[in-house]
């Protein structure tokens, strides 16, 4: 007879299961990356859509659910545990790459992108909780790197391989056969290996008393989900940063997968060039996460959420300037830089702040107010490109990025402990 293992927070501690859980997410990310290069291109050529406000309503439909998912996932996350919300997710993903493939009209696209928006809400945001419970508090940043790079890495990959296969093989069947791979793989890897991480999360909340980031009290006591969505959304300065800047970043996102494909087809370049350019931003965004997560454990939270908001508006700024291959390479690559040092720390910044008795429910109403920006970023660069074009749209994001960058840097306070007890110590022989 074995006894069990007492449970250990730390990366280290937990580094096969922690990479195991990488894995699924970039499996995660594969899902959405088989849309992004040829989804656009297939609303042209094979469905004949005018109007970008009409072609991008798979966007639109991608952002709401995904984003009303997040919500529910971090509550049931809480309630039955992180694994079976996660084998929910992937059960819902399997119908996804089928449903595009045999797409007689643009309606099943939309139908198909609902419950991709459902698969990415509940697998996503779990494998996010579950390794910020594994590493406790002193490597969430990295921890959220490694997550969130392997998830847009294989965005950037699955994009550009997705763009190969249409390019040599049609825009359908073949890209989305990837899809279905990864559909089915993750699944069988979240059933049969995956363990629940939830006793992980309990043991910290354990370990917890009244603590103090950047001269501010947080109570630990148990919270409403009225309560924790108020805080994250409007009340809590840190944590409502946090959303409203995870939106803008995800309005620009989407507004990349809608229209940046469609931008750079305007100069006639082919579909495999297309796909190497929109797989460019995810790439740069995925790998910059394994260095920006680090960085904000060692240099704080808030300065690098600052910087990759403004350095995104001269990225969006240069890419609606220029119409070469080689500049729009630049300016991809620049976004991508901008998101990296946005991405995980704004992650992280929601798990300083909540507690761990409440913080899978913070983590899916800020998921909620990020994701919401697909849906925004869908409307706004639809109805800017229809009115005064492509490149229009692409300037008002721009615009609001430097608005969202003005809003951090004013309001959020450093929430990383060591670095926030650092500025106190400073303030107070100052």
């Amino acid at each position: 007879m074995t006894t069990a293992k007492p449970l250990r927070l730390g990366l280290r501690a937990n580094l096969a299961q922690f990479s195991l859980l990488v894995a699924v997410n970039a499996l995660v990310g594969g899902m959405v990356g088989q849309e992004q290069t040829v989804l656009p291109l297939l609303a042209e050529r094979e469905f004949h859509l005018v109007g970008y406000t009409f072609l991008l309503t798979y966007v639109f439909a991608f952002g709401v659910t995904k984003a009303a998912t997040n919500y529910f996932a971090g509550t049931w996350s809480d309630r039955f545990g992180r694994k079976p919300v996660l084998i929910a997710g992937w059960l819902i993903a399997l119908p996804v790459p089928l449903m595009l493939i045999w797409a007689p009209n643009w309606g099943w696209v939309i139908a198909a992108n609902v419950l991709l928006g459902v698969n990415q809400g509940l697998t996503w945001s779990t494998t996010v909780i579950m390794k910020i419970d594994l590493v406790g508090p002193r490597q969430r940043g990295t921890a959220m790197g490694f997550n969130e790079a392997a998830g847009y890495g294989a965005v950037a990959v699955t994009a550009a391989l997705a763009g190969y296969l249409a390019a040599r093989y049609g825009l359908r069947p073949a890209p989305f056969l990837l899809g279905l791979s990864y559909a089915a793989l993750g699944l069988g890897v979240s059933v049969f290996f995956v363990r629940e991480t939830r006793e992980h999360a309990r043991l910290e909340a354990a370990s917890h008393a009244t603590s103090t980031v950047s001269g501010r009290a947080h109570t630990h006591a148990e919270l409403s989900n009225r309560q924790v969505f108020a805080r994250t959304s409007v009340s809590e300065p840190a944590l409502s940063s946090a959303s409203q800047a995870g939106l803008v970043n995800n309005l620009n996102f989407g507004l990349s997968w809608g229209l940046f494909p469609l931008l750079f087809a305007t100069t006639g370049m082919s579909v495999g060039h297309v796909g190497v350019l929109v797989a460019l931003y995810p790439a740069v965004w995925g790998a910059g996460q394994l260095v920006t997560g680090a960085l904000s454990d060692r240099w704080g939270r808030k300065h690098l959420i600052t910087a990759g908001m403004l350095t995104q508006a001269g990225a969006l700024a240069l890419l609606a300037s220029v119409d070469t291959f080689t500049w729009w390479t630049i300016a991809t690559m620049l976004l991508g830089v901008g998101t990296a040092m946005v991405y995980p720390t704004l992650l992280a910044t929601i798990g300083d702040v909540a507690h761990p008795s409440w913080r899978a429910r913070a983590v899916g109403v800020y998921r909620l107010w990020r994701d919401s920006g697909y849906a925004v970023g869908a409307l706004v660069g639809g109805i800017v490109a229809d009115v005064w074009g492509l490149r229009s749209a692409i300037w008002a994001a721009a615009a609001i990025s430097v608005a969202s960058g003005l809003v951090v840097a004013y309001r959020m306070y450093e929430t990383h402990p060591a670095t926030a007890r650092q500025q106190t110590r400073e303030e107070s022989t100052s």
